[in-house]
């Protein structure tokens, strides 16, 4: 089995699940997650967890983007973006650049964020996309999103092209539809790509049938991210040889049961490695207990 994170360059057409069944089959194992959600129509990063990497998903989710996307100024569809019926347009002629500027920037921050009807947020169990697709639309509560910075790459009105970088759960077509009430004149997205995902770069991500060359040419080691290199704040300790089964079972951990001295702060993290030096798991240092407690397990008897 593979254990590791592909940084995948998901192309037009693909659903996030449309990579990981892909991927499934290129790799033959059902072991396979990927890290956020993009729109068929999007593209750009995509980390995808291998193995033991999926218990990474989560965490992985919770990071930092950055995407690139096109605003349509004067119009307005169901889905808030170009894919989607058009509900109602509206007159651009009157705007001018410097409106439109100020009105961007002015999302620049935190602000709530009505999640789209055709997104995969659950409201009482089922997707509010499941929902959209019967005709049905539904309250939607606001959520606290950070809008960190929003930088203008070209403007030709009634398109606007930007970078923005924000927090984990924002929606960029939400974000054009917002920009273009506050203008008055309605907005959709025309285009999307996610620039990083945390750590993980355009420039570094491959497609598919790149990653599927690498897997048939036995070279998938190349660019398969190692599980330990998402922690490389966290220090690098061995467990002493005969202490391995405190970590297999789970236990927390002495000092005393490590070959290296630390000096933890409480709520540290180490990277727990065996005397073979496989990575075992990930440890949190707890002051009161003067213990290392389990944060992650990665290790799983093959």
């Amino acid at each position: 089995m593979i254990h590791g994170i592909l940084n995948v360059r998901k192309e037009k057409g693909f659903t996030s699940h449309d990579v990981v069944a892909k991927l499934r089959g290129m790799t033959r194992q059902k072991k396979i997650g990927h890290t956020g959600t993009l729109d068929p129509d999007a593209e750009g990063v995509l980390p995808v967890c291998l193995g033991k990497a999926t218990k990474l998903c989560e965490r992985m989710t919770d990071k930092e983007k950055v995407y690139e996307a096109v605003m349509v100024l004067g119009k307005e569809t169901d889905t808030q973006d170009l894919s989607g019926t058009v509900l109602k347009t509206g007159e651009t002629d009157r705007l001018t650049e410097e409106e439109v500027r100020r009105a961007v920037h002015s999302f620049e921050g935190s602000y709530d964020q009505i999640p789209p009807m055709y997104s995969a947020v659950k409201v009482g169990g089922k997707k509010l996309y499941e929902l959209a697709r019967e005709g049905k639309e539904i309250e939607r509560k606001p959520r606290r999103v950070e809008i960190r910075s929003i930088r203008i790459l070209e403007m030709k009105l009634p398109e606007v092209k930007f970078e923005v970088v924000c927090s984990k759960g924002t929606y960029i077509r939400t974000l054009c539809s917002d920009i273009g009430q506050a203008l008055g004149c309605g907005a959709c997205m025309g285009s999307l790509l996610r620039k990083r995902s945390g750590t993980f770069t355009l420039e570094d991500s491959h497609t598919l049938s790149e990653i599927d060359t690498f897997l048939k040419e036995g070279r998938i080691g190349e660019i398969l991210i190692p599980v330990d290199a998402m922690f490389p704040e966290a220090p690098k300790v061995s467990v002493r040889r005969g202490q391995e089964r405190a970590v297999y079972n789970g236990n927390a951990l002495v000092p005393d049961q490590l070959e290296e001295t630390l000096s933890p702060e409480d709520g540290e993290e180490i990277r727990v490695y065996g005397p073979d030096q496989s990575f075992l798991a990930l440890y949190r240092f707890d002051q009161r207990e003067k213990k290392y407690k389990v944060e992650k397990m990665f290790y799983s008897p093959e």
